[in-house]
């Protein structure tokens, strides 16, 4: 396990890196795969040492070395989150066949967490392809069975679906997006529908930290202001899955 550990963390911060770009070049309409990487200042072709995922943006102090603009931190954090979903993938699945479906799992969370934190966006060509991944995980990942994860995906869906119908229906205005209620169906299609209580609960729990941490920074939220759901329930989801794949109670593991 530790070798597995040690080789998707590798390569979740690669896959960050790709994760970081397309968070920020995809909703402006750029591409990420076309030519050769280069600096989105000053469009300078970046060499093989300014490509190397976290130690790249600590010996560049955040910034191009050639214009000196500053680097998405989004980078940073997609590297990182990518290499640590590597490491718990490793931990849950304990071999190499079912670690890599839960680690693509976690790094799609990665990529629709920032999506939604940056642009308040969870595409459909995300979570719909997530959601029917998770269904057919049930024959080659750990954790819980077919039956399991299709009552999560039901459940996960008509349970925010059902919330964002009446919110919208009592207040005359959104209040969720179209989008979360088929991000925790996707959840639910990985993780189970047992394991939903707790991801909303945690969710939860990340959204109050969130909301106390802008008000010791003296920022006051109102009803208006958007948190991003999505992105509450994806760091949830990659918390709570190697307790649920290694069958355990999320609570009591903690």
């Amino acid at each position: 396990m530790p070798m597995i550990g040690l080789v998707l963390a590798l390569f979740g911060a690669i896959i960050g890196s790709f994760v970081g770009a397309a968070v920020l070049r995809i909703p402006a309409g750029r591409g990420i795969v076309a030519g050769r990487s280069s600096c989105d200042s000053c469009h300078t072709v970046l060499g093989v040492a300014e490509l190397v995922p976290v130690l790249s943006f600590l010996w560049q102090r955040g910034g191009c070395r050639h214009c000196h603009a500053r680097i998405a931190v989004d980078q940073l954090i997609a590297e990182i989150a990518c290499a640590v979903v590597g490491l718990l993938a490793a931990y849950a699945a304990g071999e190499i066949v079912g670690a890599v479906p839960l680690a693509l799992f976690g790094w799609t969370l990665v990529a629709l967490a920032l999506l939604d934190a940056r642009h308040h966006w969870l595409p459909d060509k995300l979570t719909l392809p997530l959601l029917v991944a998770g269904l057919i995980g049930a024959f080659v990942s750990p954790g819980p069975s077919l039956l399991d994860r299709a009552a999560g995906a039901m459940l996960g869906y008509v349970l925010l679906e059902g919330l964002r119908y009446a919110y919208c229906r009592a207040r005359d205005r959104e209040g969720l997006g179209g989008g979360d209620p088929k991000l925790l169906a996707a959840i639910g299609a990985w993780l189970g529908v047992a394991a939903l209580p707790w991801i909303i609960l945690l969710a939860g729990l990340l959204g109050l930290s969130l909301v106390a941490l802008h008000r010791v920074r003296g920022r006051h939220l109102f009803r208006t202001d958007r948190l991003p759901l999505g992105t509450l329930m994806a760091i949830a989801a990659i918390i709570a899955m190697p307790f649920v794949m290694n069958g355990q109670d999320i609570i009591s593991s903690m």
